[in-house]
């Protein structure tokens, strides 16, 4: 979400083929093709939607779909990343941090106002972005006017009235000016950055309505926030800065002024109801698990039955105004170990039509991890210590050794997938990591002795694998 906003509803006013997707995702997350083929189609039938009479656009709901697999194969990057590639609206929550009405925990409403918030600042970020450079002229003249109070009572932007010494107001005015411009040079040729002056900023006390959690609450804390603001006026308070951080404040209070906050909220909220990407993880730790319909599982079956009108497609009440959920694209996902996707309540089974299983990654996928990705973690250790002026090389031999140690540490201990990547790297590199900045031999060469002598008491050991990998 950092692109400028588009005129029209939809970015998929780029228009990208599912083959494009999947090209563009597999820069950054190795195998699962059948996930990404499923969640291009998923994308490019939006775009297709854009294009059909408006009469049938309404009735084309989206395919939901779940993604099925272990933790650490790609899940959740698979659907961030596609939201990414369109700029589309995106939240991912727990399904396991909602509880049914009654019981402790969130209200399922929340995720769709959570969503409408991050569009809306992303937003707002944008259309302050667009009118920074007449914002901070403004700010300028304000931190001017901070440096150089106006001594008289019309300051100096203004012309002197008739008066019977007009030649000499005209004439200190003039001077005024001038003082005024060459002060302007000094600031802008950073001379004045050591000043402090004293600026007002809004005083925005933390809520404390975060307590409330059961449904409606939390939207009636955000109104009762609303409320108290309009009865009371809007406490500042005055903050002592330098010269470039009050510039800064000052042209951020000037960019909110410029922007039409309605517009941004208009056009949020319709992004939100037609591109919006709502990732719902953990889905199957709201299974029951059978045996029983009493305590914790009715909670379970009742954040399904609560998830499902909002799946389905209904109207969401926020401060902003109502949002619909009609086209709004879920995507949820789950490990389902001890459960299946049969095990969901009927009605909610069918609202996620395509279901998609991630296979396990192994010593293969590690070595393409670790090397491939446009991020991969080898070129974000390299560049890491590149600040410091070290030469990291990693042969390839190390990588192979690095990537079968992490398959079998995964599988005799928890099968945490690429995630075992990080924890290994940083046990391998955390001396070199520790004294680089103190190194006088600039180049430092992993090989396959250097990634035995530093994992291979610890990988052998079951339980200090446990704990330390």
């Amino acid at each position: 979400m950092a692109n400028p906003p588009v005129a029209g509803p939809l970015v998929a006013a780029r228009a990208l083929k599912p083959a494009e997707i999947v090209a563009a995702l597999d820069a950054y997350i190795v195998g699962q093709e059948r996930a990404k083929r499923a969640v291009a189609v998923a994308l490019r039938n939006r775009y297709r939607r854009q294009q059909v009479p408006p009469e049938l656009r309404e009735e084309i709901a989206p395919k939901n779909i779940i993604l099925i697999g272990p933790t650490g194969v790609g899940k959740t990057e698979i659907a961030r990343r596609l939201s990414m590639l369109t700029d589309s609206p995106f939240h991912k929550v727990e399904a396991s941090k909602f509880t049914e009405v009654g019981y402790v925990g969130r209200d399922v409403e929340s995720m769709v106002r959570e969503l409408v918030d991050l569009t809306i600042g992303a937003f707002r970020a944008r259309e302050q972005e667009t009118v920074r450079d007449k914002a901070r002229l403004l700010a300028e003249e304000r931190l001017l006017d901070l440096l150089l109070p106006a001594t008289g009572p019309r300051g100096f932007g203004r012309a002197p009235a008739a008066a019977p010494h007009a030649v000499e107001e005209t004439a200190a005015h003039a001077e005024a000016t001038s003082t005024r411009e060459k002060l302007r040079g000094m600031l802008r040729e950073g001379k004045l950055d050591e000043r402090i002056v004293e600026v007002e900023t809004a005083d925005t006390p933390v809520p404390l309505v975060e307590v409330f959690s059961n449904t409606g609450f939390e939207e009636l804390g955000i109104q009762f926030k609303d409320m108290l603001g309009n009865l009371f006026p809007r406490s500042v308070k005055k903050r002592r800065l330098k010269v470039p951080e009050a510039l800064e404040v000052l042209t951020q209070q000037e960019s909110q002024r410029l922007i039409d906050q309605d517009r941004v909220v208009r056009r949020a909220i319709e992004r939100v109801e037609q591109a919006g990407i709502l990732f719902i993880d953990e889905i199957d730790k709201i299974v029951s698990r059978g045996g029983g319909g009493h305590g914790p599982e009715v909670s379970r079956e009742g954040v399904q039955r609560d998830l499902l009108p909002i799946v389905e497609g209904c109207t969401v009440n926020t401060k902003y105004g109502p949002v619909k959920t009609d086209h709004i694209l879920f995507i949820a996902a789950g490990a389902f170990h001890t459960v299946k996707p049969a095990d969901l309540i009927p009605e909610l089974q069918g609202r996620f039509p395509i279901r998609v299983e991630l296979s396990a990654l192994g010593q293969e996928e590690f070595v393409r991890i670790l090397t491939e990705p446009r991020n991969a973690l080898l070129l974000q250790y390299r560049a890491l210590l590149a600040t410091e002026g070290i030469e990291l090389e990693i042969l390839p031999e190390a990588v192979e050794e690095i990537a079968r140690i992490a398959h079998e540490v995964n599988a005799r201990t928890e099968n945490i997938g690429a995630r075992r990547l990080h924890t290994i790297l940083e046990r391998l590199l955390e001396d070199v990591l520790f004294d680089a900045p103190d190194l006088s031999e600039k180049r430092v060469v992993v090989d396959r002795a250097f990634v035995a002598g530093r994992l291979k008491d610890v990988a052998e050991n079951e339980d200090l694998s446990r704990y330390i990998l």
